[in-house]
Formats: structure tokens, sequence, C-alpha cells
């Protein structure tokens, strides 16, 4: 489990194909010094599991599954988010990220305001209805607050559906690779876990009725 509190940004320094899989090794900005065989490390929000490692970088491997399903940063010079496992004495600072990214959304604006940068993000329709107004989502691995939204019971009449905004600090730039994102960015999405099994326990209970889903 993870918290969307970005530890440290890192560097793809390599990718390639091997055995139907794509292998990726990243540099951290500073290498971790107590790294084990097999532990979870989320690499922009995605959840990985570390085959190899050295004194400078580690490596994991993604399934074509998962580089079908995430955003493209699996290619070298890439800037990643990393966040490693949670531990059980750490402090909670964002909220139950799992590293299963739900889909992808792509950057529509990104505005300078005040003190702060104000980001549209239009998610996968499916998505839509786990984005709430001052809701949790995982953008790229970090935990952040949906500002408004866009359809019904949404805040913003001038946004779609499947639209929310975020409001970035600097500082949230400064130590993240969202710096980079530009109109146009593709971007991982994980939507908050209460509301996704709230909605399956509901679907489920209607079945179990003789209703429908």
């Amino acid at each position: 489990m993870f918290t969307g509190i970005v530890e440290q940004t890192g560097r793809v320094t390599r990718a390639h194909e091997e055995g139907g899989h794509l292998r990726v090794t990243v540099t951290p900005q500073t290498m971790w010094t107590d790294v084990q065989l097999g532990e979870s490390v989320a690499v922009s929000g995605v959840c990985l599991t570390v085959t190899t490692w050295d004194d400078t970088s580690f490596t994991v491997e993604l399934s074509r599954e998962t580089v079908a399903k995430t955003a493209p940063r699996w290619r070298e010079g890439a800037l990643v988010n990393l966040e490693r496992a949670m531990t059980a004495s750490g402090r909670f600072g964002g909220h139950v990220v799992s590293g299963h990214v739900d889909g992808t959304g792509t950057i529509v604006a990104v505005n300078e305001q005040p003190g702060a940068f104000t980001v549209i993000v239009r998610a996968e329709p499916r998505l839509a209805r786990y984005l709430v107004p001052k809701g949790s989502v995982t953008v790229d691995g970090v935990s952040l607050t949906v500002v408004d939204v866009g359809g019904p019971a949404g805040s913003r009449d001038d946004l779609a559906v499947n639209e929310f905004t975020l409001w970035l600090v600097p500082h949230t730039l400064d130590v993240t690779g969202l710096r980079d994102w530009q109109p146009g960015s593709l971007v991982n999405l994980e939507a908050d876990q209460m509301a996704k099994y709230v909605e399956r326990l509901i679907a489920v209970r209607n079945v179990e009725a003789g209703g429908t889903p």
C-alpha cells in the first residue's frame, strides 16, 4: 500500500523488451540503501516489483497489459515519481493508494495563479463517477485533492462530466514530476479506493436481490 506522498523523482535510464515483457531500469535522485528483492515501488503511480538493483538504480518488469493501460512513461529519459510501499510505522500523509492504475487522463490546461498552478484533467469517461469535489485522486502517483468537477453534482458548469481541476502549490511541482505536465500530456489515474468498494458492494447486492447491477 502507498499514500501518494512522493519520496523523490527518478529517470528511466533503460527500457527494453525481454521475454515478452518490458524491463525498465530507473535511477532515483538518491538510491535507497536498503532495497530488497521483490519489494514494491510505485513508479508514477504504478505498483511495480523490484527484480534487481545496484548502488545507483533498480529494475522492474512490466507486462504488456501494464504498458498498454498506463501513461507512456516507459522510455529512456522519462521523469518518474517514486514512492516505496508504506511501513506500519510510517505517517499516513496522503490517502489509501494501491498503485493499481484505473486508467489514464489527459492534461487539458495548465494555468499559473498567484501562489499556485491550476490544472484541468480529462479522465476516461468511465472514471467520472469516482470524481467528487474535494475528494481524493492519485495522479501520476501523487495524492491530490479534486477541486472542481463537471456534470451531475459537480461544481463547475463549464467542465465536462469527466473533467476535474487541481490546484498545485510550487512545492509539489518542485519535488515531483508534475512540473513536466503540458497540455496533451497523459497521466496515470487511480480513483479513491473506498468509492470503488462501495460501488461494487451496491451492484452485487442489487443482483442478489433480483435487480440490475
